[in-house]
């Protein structure tokens, strides 16, 4: 909270009424115009500062009027235009009046205005002649006018249009280049000052403005004076603004029209809006342009009006009588400050009233806007009528005209001090309201000085302004002044006797008279003393230098308790420091510091006298320096509660912090949002994602700082909007300073006394709530207990307060136990208090899964609805916070519960709000939500039965058909019949219709109804009707409409319409067609029927019976269609037997099936040679899981089964029944018959038997293997994995004459040969004997083919050697039996044909012939060659056979015999 100050101008005494003001745009000068009284001139002008000395040079009058005054932008310049046309300027170094000659305006000064840059002044007077001139980089204006312009009338209103980009940086070059320093200087932006203007970069031409006349025209000015007409108005222009955002030219005149016009570069201009502003016409109104999107007017009215044009809305600001301000009370006058967002309002009654305009922020989701972003502080009162008000100069300090003077107002933060059980706070310049807690005595204390500072203790106050203290001391009831005297200083502490003030390098110790007794000298590099503060008897002094040191003021002088700390050392980014403050015993010292850019701090700073080290706790990130200095030491299921406090306390900075007076350990702070984060709004990760949290803008939090345990957390709330600022902790409470505004909300005047405002409010300590008057044993006890609460220690907190048997205490500490989430000390405390019905409840809750939710509920035994509240939020259980919502009857909230995140239970919720409604008479609202709970149609008629008329109404409204229908049923219940059957007729109630008319005698009328809707109730009720009319056929009739059959059936059979009666039975249920085949049974006729309905009431054996009977046997064939396993077997077997006799063997075949007789069904199909399908078979195949067969009859069935398939051909489906009686033998046999070699591979492949696989080989060599080589892999395969070696060796050998005979391949040969070797070799035969006999044939065999093999190889490197090997063959007697003799001759015969001896192959050719077997030579020999030989010997050509096909040297499939061969074996050589 902030206080004014008010300066009165010190003006000389022969100034007379003051008549204008205004401000600097930069520096703190005011300048002010008077007019002169008949003892005085007739004007004067003078200059002011901030506190209203008056400047020595800055006064000039004359013997006319001043006109206008305006401040140069940047420099400290005023000009003046005057009554007669003169104008003269003001500076620093004193009066000049010949900057503009005499004569050059000979009117009055209309018009004086700066450029915005300052290089221009435009001046005009009231003759119309308006003149730019040029100003130097002094402010001084240069010769001549740059241009002159004669309008011919009066010029009232100026403004110059804001520069577009770059237009300041055109004229500051030129005045660069002419040699302007400043200007060289804004050039170099390290030298830009704080007085200087700005400058923006770009291109524009010239300097323009707007200038009007008094007849509502408005010219376009250029830099030279040169001017277009652009607008004329309806009328006399009242305010000139331009809207820079959007370029817009706004008008308002005096009849308060407002207009937006667009002005082109050619000088045309568009209207873009015009309307009328409400308000007082005729009269002076004040008109501000702000925030660039609002128009704020003032017109003599109670209101102030605004009209924000961005959002296009209007409302009004009024005075609030709560505040002080009278009724009727008009604004004359109205100033708006943007860098604080206040708006200042002068009142006819001499006060000023402020609204303080809210910044725009999310917190919280939508902003606020319109009027409700201004809120009304308390006013000031001053003397007189208000008649100009002015804010100004980079101070933002506000200038009141009022009275016959000017007074400089200047905002003070409040001063407010609490200590000892005494606060006092500033609630106006020079007064203060003193409240003495120990006592109750409250005072207002008035000084004699603008108070800059207090200090309080239990005996004394003491002011200080900065160059005077004044102590005043208690006398009694109110206190005197008991001294002051003169001291700059303005920091000042006081402790017993003494006061401590500062100066450099030092700190006074001082008597209450002033007198100073002790000097504490700080050294150059400690730095000068700026902060003191006393806690108990010690005094910490922080200096501009980072130096922190404590002093002991227990002793009759002040002794050093620690060594000077030098916290630049330790604490990086250091600035300076904003406050100090010590603990009780002088041990802990807490610091606040700002960073070098000169924001502050997030963290708090602990300096430990004792160990001599510094912690801290950032509030940015919720965590403190280091492990020992720890925020919490929680138990796991306080986890939770302190993330949830952690959350609140984070993204702050600290702004206030104090140690208690008593209490060493315990330290509070006042933490508030940091400036990054107030615009935005704080939404909880993963979460219910419609629910938004948002951070309160000042939170309070208190701490235990223990060397032990370091910091810890000890309560945390948000402050109170009624709460200015947190002044100090004393156990039980803490103290706070209250708003303007509120204070008077709690005014606790002694009696007999006039009532004093209290603005000192106290709120106790969460521990203390119900124990603020204990005593101080007890106070001790809880903060003990507290303290070890909060470390975790619960058997030391018991210990602190066992003795303690205050119900309140237990109270006190239960709700602390919501706060630290521990339900097992709850249930102690609840038992201590003998709440009987929260220990029940909080039993019953245990149940609920969640901590949060059990802890809730002892929340609201505790009365702690807010907190239970939160706690249901946080677990998120919605359920049970619709229900405390409905509980405590925050109906709203419980159904915007349900309706976001409770679903479920909305309905229900809806229904006991209406029941809530209905108990409180509002049956409209309640009417509502029983239909929103869908149990209107019961309740409504309920609440509203004694308001007949009303009923009537809401059934016709709501087009219910069961309120229509229940409406109808109280009609008739009341005989009103007519009205029933119509309101039955719009429920569509058909029963009830036809009831109503049966009733009243109207039976075709019924029928017709009956047979148009079809209604089976209304059927049924209409067929008794007819029954009891004995109009049996109607009744028939509307029971068959009905589906009421079984009466229907029973009609017929007493009335003989049998053929109705089948038709009846076959639509009616089981149990009434038996009835009905039993009555056609009975009566001996038609049997058929009887048969057919016994059929198909599932009753097959009577209905066979009866077919046997009655020798139908058309019937028979449809009743054995239907049977399956579940028919009785007798039945299956009769039915079969009637089938084999009648030759339907097939029918008999799944009857049998059916009936399980399968031996009997497999000799039927036997005899009567019927196909075995597989479906058959299936159905012949008894599962292995059936226990009513057994394993070996199984297996035997199977087998025949596949025998039967065997023998009709069905070899695939006998493999299947062998296979599933476990003979895969015969399943292959079978297989093996079906020649399906994929499938032979493949179940040869699954059996993995020794016989199998034998099986399978041998029948692959019945296949054209030679060609296949895949065959020729599975017969290898097959053999080794039957372990059938020697099988595999004959295999081998068959493969080596196949290599000879078909592709005369020995090497290939050769190869498989040695395969059978090795093959045999390993293979165990019974009979040895035979084993060594073919072992010796197959080495005979590989000997002899090895040898033709060398031969072959050797003959291209020595034929001759190779020939004679030849002979040697030809010479073995067993030579066929291995190499083929033809292939030997063939190589003889070749070779001579090819050498030329043709006789000598000739003599072979005949030798072969005559013992090769066929005389197939053309086999053997190229035919070619044979010609060739026969010709050359002149024999005639025999012939031969030429179907020679030498597979092994040619083309004819070579490469595919070379791939089977080299899988199963190689060349032995290789």
């Amino acid at each position: 909270m902030a206080v004014y100050f008010d300066h009165r101008i010190e003006a000389p005494c022969t100034v007379g009424s003051p008549s204008e003001i205004a401000w600097h745009h930069v520096h703190p000068l005011l300048a002010v115009t008077s007019i002169g009284t008949n003892s005085t001139p007739a004007g004067s002008v003078d200059v002011y500062l901030e506190q209203g000395e008056h400047i020595p040079n800055a006064h000039i009058d004359r013997p006319f009027l001043p006109g206008i005054i305006r401040w140069h932008p940047s420099k400290r310049i005023l000009a003046i235009g005057w009554q007669t046309g003169v104008v003269i300027f003001w500076s620093d170094h004193g009066w000049d009046e010949h900057q503009i000659a005499g004569g050059t305006h000979r009117a009055e000064i209309t018009i004086l205005e700066w450029s915005n840059d300052g290089t221009r002044l435009l001046s005009a007077d009231k003759a119309g002649v308006l003149m730019v001139w040029r100003v130097d980089q002094h402010g001084r204006v240069q010769g001549a006018p740059l241009g002159k312009q004669d309008y011919g009338k009066h010029l009232v209103h100026c403004i110059f249009k804001p520069p577009a980009p770059g237009e300041d940086l055109v004229q500051l070059a030129k005045a660069a280049v002419g040699g302007d320093e400043n200007a060289l200087d804004m050039f170099n932006w390290r030298k830009v000052g704080k007085g200087d203007a700005p400058f923006k970069v770009g291109l524009q031409e010239g300097i323009v403005c707007f200038v009007t006349t008094t007849d509502g025209i408005v010219y376009y000015v250029g830099e030279k004076g040169k001017s277009i007409q652009v607008l004329r108005t309806d009328g006399p222009i009242r305010k000139l603004m331009y809207m820079e955002e959007k370029e817009i030219l706004m008008i308002v005149t005096e009849a308060l029209f407002l207009s937006q016009h667009r002005i082109g570069l050619d000088g045309t201009s568009q209207e873009l809006m015009k309307v009328k502003l409400s308000g007082k016409t005729g009269q002076t109104a004040d008109i501000i342009w702000a925030e660039r999107e609002l128009l704020i007017t003032a017109s003599g009215e109670t209101v102030v009006r605004l009209w924000d044009l961005d959002r296009d809305e209007n409302y009004t600001l009024t005075l609030d009588e709560h505040l002080g301000f009278s009724n009727g009370e008009s604004i004359n006058c109205i100033s708006y400050c943007e860098s604080k967002g206040i708006l200042a309002a002068g009142t006819s009654k001499g006060q000023i009233a402020m609204w303080r305009r809210a910044v725009v922020s999310n917190i919280g989701g939508s902003s606020i806007q319109g009027k409700d972003r201004w809120k009304l502080q308390a006013p000031i009162d001053l003397e007189g009528i208000i008649i100009q008000l002015k804010w100004g100069s980079s101070k933002n300090l506000l200038s009141v005209n009022s009275a016959g003077t000017v007074l400089i107002l200047s905002e003070q933060m409040m001063s407010a001090h609490f200590n000892q059980q005494v606060a006092a706070v500033q609630v106006a310049p020079n007064q203060l309201s003193v409240r003495f807690f120990s006592s109750g005595n409250h005072q207002m204390l008035r000084a004699d000085i603008h108070v800059k500072g207090v200090y309080v203790t239990k005996e004394m106050v003491v002011v200080w302004n900065g160059k005077h203290i004044s102590v005043f001391e208690q006398f009694g009831p109110s206190l005197r002044n008991a001294g002051s005297f003169p001291c700059d200083s303005s920091i000042v502490v006081v402790h017993e006797e003494s006061i401590y003030t500062v100066e450099p390098n030092r700190v006074q110790v001082r008597t209450l008279q002033g007198t100073v007794k002790q000097l504490l000298v700080f050294s150059e590099t400690e730095g000068n003393p700026c902060h003191l503060q006393i806690c108990g008897n010690f005094l910490v002094v922080g200096t501009d230098k980072a130096h922190v040191k404590v002093f002991d003021l227990s002793r009759r002088e002040a002794k050093p308790h620690s060594n000077a700390k030098n916290l630049a050392e330790h604490i990086p980014s250091f600035g300076s420091i904003t406050s100090v403050k010590c603990s009780f015993n002088g041990n802990n010292v807490s610091i606040l510091i700002k960073n070098t850019n000169g924001s502050p701090d997030s963290k708090v700073f602990f300096y430990d006298v004792e160990t001599d080290t510094i912690n801290y706790f950032d509030f940015e990130i919720g965590k403190a320096s280091s492990e020992n200095c720890s925020v919490f030491h929680l138990e796991e299921n306080e986890v939770e509660k302190g993330r949830s406090e952690m959350r609140e306390l984070m993204g702050r900075y600290p702004v206030s912090h104090f140690w208690d007076q008593n209490e060493p350990k315990l330290f509070v702070c006042e933490a508030a949002v940091a400036a990054s984060k107030t615009r935005q709004s704080n939404v909880p990760a993963g979460s219910e994602s419609s629910s938004t949290e948002y951070k309160v803008d000042v939170m309070v939090a208190s701490f235990f700082s223990t060397q032990e345990h370091g910091l810890l957390l000890q309560d945390s709330f948000p402050k109170t909007e009624s709460h200015e600022a947190l002044l100090g902790l004393e156990v039980p409470y803490y103290y706070f300073s209250k708003k303007s505004g509120e204070a008077e909300n709690d005014a606790e005047s002694m009696s007999g006394t006039p009532p004093v405002p209290q603005v000192v409010a106290r709120r106790p300590l969460r521990d203390f709530v119900g124990l603020e008057d204990c005593d101080k044993t007890t106070r001790d006890a809880m903060l003990n207990f507290s303290l070890y609460l909060t470390i975790g220690d619960m058997d030391e907190a018991f210990k602190s307060i066992k003795l303690i048997k205050s119900e309140t205490v237990w109270e006190n500490m239960a709700r602390m136990c919501v706060k630290t989430r521990r339900l097992d000390v709850a249930r102690v405390c609840l038992g201590n208090m003998g709440h009987a019905r929260g220990a029940r409840a909080l039993r019953e809750a245990a149940q609920e899964p969640e901590l949060d939710a059990r802890v809730a509920m002892l929340a609201i035994q505790l009365g702690m609805l807010e907190d239970a509240e939160r706690l249901y939020r946080n677990c998120k259980r919605f359920d049970l916070l619709t229900k405390f919502y409905q509980a405590s009857g925050q109906w709203q909230k419980a159904i915007e519960n349900a309706e976001t995140f409770d679903r479920v239970h909305l309905r229900t919720t809806y229904y006991n709000y209406a029941k809530h409604l209905e108990a409180l008479g509002d049956q409209h609202l309640a009417l509502s939500h029983y239909e929103k709970s869908d149990t209107h149609r019961f309740e409504v008629p309920r609440m509203l039965l004694e308001d007949l008329q009303a009923l009537e109404v809401y059934v016709n409204k709501t087009k219910d058909r069961s309120l229509w229908k229940w409406w109808a049923q109280y009609l008739e219940s009341q005989a009103d019949m007519d009205s029933a059957l119509k309101y039955y007729e719009k429920a569509q109630d058909y029963l009830s219709l036809v009831r109503v008319h049966c009733y009243l005698g109207n039976i075709q009328k019924a029928s017709e109804i009956a047979n148009e809707t079809g209604n089976q109730a209304a059927s049924y009720h209409l067929a008794r009707q007819y029954e009891a009319r004995d109009d049996v056929k109607q009744a028939i009739h509307f029971y068959t409409r009905a589906q009421a059959y079984n009466n229907a059936i029973r009609l017929c059979k007493e009335s003989g319409f049998d053929d109705h009666l089948m038709n009846l039975s076959l639509l009616s249920s089981p149990e009434d067609m038996m009835e009905a085949a039993r009555y056609y049974e009975e009566k001996g006729l038609q049997m058929d029927r009887a048969v057919m309905l016994y059929h198909k009431s599932g009753h097959f054996s009577k209905a066979v019976e009866l077919a046997f009977a009655t020798q139908q046997f058309g019937a028979l064939q449809l009743i054995a269609e239907e049977l399956d396993e579940n028919s009785d077997p007798a039945l299956l077997s009769r039915c079969s037997d009637f089938f084999i006799e009648h030759s339907q063997f097939e029918k008999a075949v799944e009857l049998l099936v059916t009936a399980k007789k399968y031996h009997e069904a497999l000799q039927l199909c036997l005899e009567q040679n019927l196909t075995i399908t597989e479906d058959m078979a299936e159905k012949m195949t008894v599962s292995k899981d059936s226990t009513g067969l057994s394993d070996d009859f199984r297996r035997e069935l199977l087998e025949r089964i596949a025998d039967c398939c065997l023998r009709q051909g069905n070899y695939h489906l006998a493999t299947k029944k062998y296979t599933q009686a476990g003979n895969k033998t015969k399943a292959m046999r079978a297989l093996l018959k079906s020649g399906d070699t994929e499938k032979i591979v493949f179940f040869t492949g699954v059996s993995r038997q020794r016989e199998i696989y034998i099986m399978a080989a041998n029948y692959l060599q019945s296949l054209d293997w030679r060609r296949d080589p895949e065959i020729m892999k599975n017969i290898i395969s097959f053999y080794t994995k039957g372990r059938a070696l020697d099988l595999l060796a004959g295999f081998y050998d068959a493969c080596a004459q196949v290599e000879v005979d078909e592709y005369q391949n020995y090497e290939k040969a050769l190869g498989a040969l040695t395969e059978a070797y090795k093959c045999l070799s390993k293979a165990k035969m019974r009979n040895q004997g035979e084993q060594e006999e073919r072992l010796e044939q197959l080495q005979n065999k590989l000997t002899t083919v090895k040898k033709f093999v060398q031969v072959r190889r050797i003959y291209e490197e020595d034929p001759k050697e190779a020939l004679k090997q030849c002979q040697i063959l030809l010479e073995e007697s067993d030579l066929n039996q291995a190499v083929r003799s033809g292939d030997v001759y063939a190589l003889l015969v070749e070779h001579h044909a090819q050498q030329g001896n043709y006789e000598v192959a000739y003599k072979y050719m005949e030798e072969m012939a005559a013992k090769l077997p066929s005389g197939n030579v053309g086999f053997y020999i190229n035919q070619q060659v044979t010609e060739a030989i026969y010709k050359a010997v002149g024999a005639p050509l025999k012939i031969i056979g030429v179907q020679r096909a030498r597979h092994g040297s040619g083309e004819d499939g070579g490469e595919v015999e070379e791939e089977v061969a080299e899988e199963p074996y190689n060349d032995p050589e290789d």
